[in-house]
């Protein structure tokens, strides 16, 4: 139920390096007029400590960081070894990144009138309400560390995201029967199963530091009990309705599969009973499913190397699949359309980020208090 991250998108979609370190050789062209600036003008560039960034002259304010922050840590905060004041920042820069991002994507929602209305946020709400009894619900609500207002506000935020992606986005991607038919042809090998297939979708987060995580917001959990905390929050996001393929785009540690929404394609029963308690978590659920919480074992040590949330996107029975069987059809369309809304929308928040301007007062002060 925790902070929606539109980045998620860019990524719903943890964070990027900033912008202005991107292009290196431009960089290094700037960098005397940047030292002159900072010489003549750093000395005026003042804003109240309570301001952590401002996003086109709105503020985001301290006190939001450290609930934002305190919400992502959760429960574990309290069960677990608190985190280093290093570890702490960093969490707390990701955290600020999202908020920046989430701040840019409202005001240009704003700007076009497609804010989701007090009417739609409660009938969200009215719908959570009944898939579970009012005490697991306020439970729910309670461990989230979060109010019936900030759920609301969440909500909203989810909404309005997701009508600006369906004007900008969505409304725009058109897939031809041709392309379907090409995309068979190319794959036609694809379609011929020899066993019963699992279409799956994977968030993945491990505790290793040393390993790249390859999602959009360059969120990385550094040791076991950080890594323990994210899955819980990304859970407890999905359980709240968040879109799966926008938090694994944005958040799963597996390189290869979260820049396509954590899809890891098909997957025979044989291949799933090499490790029974993923097997079995999985062949119980229906298509749109997703699973508990799943420890990764390391197939050497044998020890939690990681978490895991799967997803079940679909189930094939074993033969050859043919382009008239409308499943097939649908299937195809809907990995093309995903595929392009995905690339869309990377490319959608890095031209609004680009537009925006953006200061962030707290990256300033961790790099002027650290790089001494």
């Amino acid at each position: 139920m925790r902070n929606l991250l539109i980045a998620t998108m860019s990524t719903t979609p943890g964070t990027t390096a900033a912008p202005i370190l991107r292009r290196t050789s431009r960089f290094a062209v700037l960098v005397p007029a940047l030292l002159v600036f900072a010489t003549l003008a750093g000395c005026n560039h003042t804003h109240n400590a309570d301001v952590m960034a401002t996003v086109n002259g709105k503020a985001i304010m301290k006190a939001d960081l450290d609930k934002a922050y305190d919400a992502q840590l959760g429960e574990a905060q309290q069960q677990q070894q608190k985190p280093t004041r290093e570890q702490a920042d960093s969490l707390r820069l990701n955290v600020l990144r999202q908020m920046i991002d989430n701040e840019i994507v409202e005001q240009r929602a704003a700007k076009m009138n497609l804010t989701a209305s007090n009417e739609e946020v409660d009938a969200k709400v009215a719908e959570m309400k009944d898939r579970l009894p009012d005490e697991q619900f306020n439970e729910k609500l309670k461990a989230s560390n979060h109010t019936l207002d900030d759920l609301k506000h969440e909500i909203r935020r989810s909404l309005t995201f997701n009508k600006l992606l369906s004007k900008e986005i969505d409304s725009k991607i058109t897939v031809t029967d041709a392309d379907v038919t090409n995309y068979y042809n190319a794959h036609k090998s694809e379609y011929n199963l020899v066993e019963n297939q699992y279409h799956l979708a994977q968030i993945q987060v491990t505790g290793a530091p040393s390993e790249q995580p390859g999602n959009l917001q360059n969120s990385k959990a550094t040791n076991d009990a950080d890594a323990r905390k994210k899955i819980q929050a990304l859970k407890n996001r999905l359980d709240s309705g968040e879109d799966f393929a926008t938090l694994a785009m944005n958040f799963s540690e597996r390189p290869d599969t979260a820049s396509s929404g954590g899809d890891i394609g098909f997957v025979s029963e044989s291949q799933m009973k090499a490790d029974p308690a993923v097997y079995a978590a999985i062949t119980k659920l229906k298509p749109g499913q997703t699973t508990d919480i799943l420890p990764m074992a390391d197939p050497q040590s044998h020890k939690v190397g990681g978490y895991a949330i799967f997803k079940v996107i679909s189930r094939e029975p074993a033969g050859q699949r043919q382009l008239s069987d409308p499943a097939v059809q649908q299937a195809i369309r809907q990995q093309l359309r995903e595929g392009r809304s995905q690339l869309l929308k990377s490319a959608y928040l890095e031209m609004l980020r680009d537009q925006a301007k953006v200061e962030n007062f707290y990256a300033e002060q961790i790099f002027k208090n650290e790089a001494k």
